[in-house]
């Protein structure tokens, strides 16, 4: 496998299932996606938080518990690369979701995760996710 199938296969099975554990009110996975090492920095479909480790994980589990009913995140990647201990992808992401107990809706987000290797792992050190075009006016119309 080249570099990048290699950076894909190891985070995108990771990435999903703290997606897909986050769509059903638990935070639990995404902690040990993320660096702990500055800089770190979310701007999140559903919110925007301080930069680095502490709040952008602080902001996860405040989030969580809005969302249950969760379907599994289809993922459709867009362009991936690696070069030297960096990486990215890019991508829409796909799923139905109730939020603060409503009826389950579709989410459609655009994202954006960028990854630095620490110690031979792959660690997220930024993500930005907002509405696809045509889905809502507010990321919560959307998640």
């Amino acid at each position: 496998m080249s570099e990048v199938e290699d950076f894909l296969f190891e985070m995108l099975p990771r990435f999903r299932s703290a997606a897909d554990a986050m769509h059903n009110g638990d935070v639990s996975l995404f902690p040990e996606l993320w660096s702990r090492r500055d800089p770190v920095t979310l701007l999140g479909a559903a919110e925007t938080v301080p930069a680095g480790w502490a709040s952008v994980t602080e902001g996860q589990k405040s989030i969580a518990p809005q969302f249950s009913n969760g379907t599994p995140l289809d993922f459709e990647l867009i362009a991936a690369d690696v070069s030297g201990d960096m990486a990215y992808t890019v991508g829409y992401e796909r799923s139905s979701v109730s939020v603060h107990g409503a009826p389950a809706r579709s989410a459609f987000l655009r994202a954006t995760q960028i990854y630095r290797r620490e110690d031979g792992d792959w660690k997220l050190v930024h993500r930005h996710a907002d509405p696809a075009p045509g889905v809502g006016s507010s990321a919560t119309d959307a998640l």
